[in-house]
């Protein structure tokens, strides 16, 4: 191995994994490897996936909490432009962090992935004017397969850096806003969530 760092149960939850990869830069730029099967699995992460995603989003976009009901997805996710703050919800109705979350702050510049197992919620909310989002999948996406958890739901009391606002009892994002001033933008679908004693576990 060498070409990876895992913190393992990240914030105390079981399966929940910082990955750091190891960048080699000089004066003409940096190279590194942004996935490896023989490292993770030396890593004792043996998960297989078959799909990448990559998307794009504007200053205060939250995207989330989302997850895959019958078909659930492990995510391995990764910033190449921007910063966002990245957040996993535990939805296994068996483990002893049900219900509890941990956030991280991924950036191009400190190479971060986030590894998140099936069975937990996932969102994020972007901090830069503009960030672009990759991460891999261990199952395929299944249209209709999809749930959702209130991303401000304050049993779970998620605290999403420079967010100011007050609950109104509603996953709705209006009254929202970074310290800066730009408005929260939420989807219209993840404003209707609800919180996690009405949704789905696992």
């Amino acid at each position: 191995m060498g070409q990876i760092k895992v913190e393992k149960n990240a914030g105390g939850i079981e399966g929940l994994c910082v990955i750091e990869p190891a960048v080699h830069g000089d004066a003409r730029g940096y190279f590194m490897e942004t996935y490896n099967q023989r490292d993770m699995e030396e890593a004792g992460l043996t998960m297989q996936f078959v799909q990448d995603n990559q998307s794009c989003s504007s200053k205060g976009v939250l995207r989330g909490l989302h997850f895959q009901k019958e078909f659930p997805q492990g995510k391995l996710v990764r910033v190449i432009k921007g910063a966002v703050f990245d957040v996993a919800v535990d939805l296994r109705s068996d483990s002893k962090t049900y219900g509890k979350w941990f956030g991280i702050e991924l950036t191009e510049e400190n190479k971060k992935q986030f590894y998140i197992p099936e069975g937990f919620a996932h969102g994020f909310l972007v901090l830069s004017d503009v960030a672009e989002f990759c991460y891999k999948c261990t199952d395929f996406y299944h249209p209709g397969d999809e749930g959702g958890l209130a991303w401000n739901d304050p049993q779970i009391g998620i605290t999403w850096p420079s967010l100011e606002g007050e609950y109104k009892g509603s996953a709705s994002g209006e009254g929202y806003h970074l310290k800066d001033g730009t408005k929260l933008n939420l989807s219209d679908k993840d404003q209707l969530w609800r919180g996690l004693k009405d949704t789905f576990h696992f």
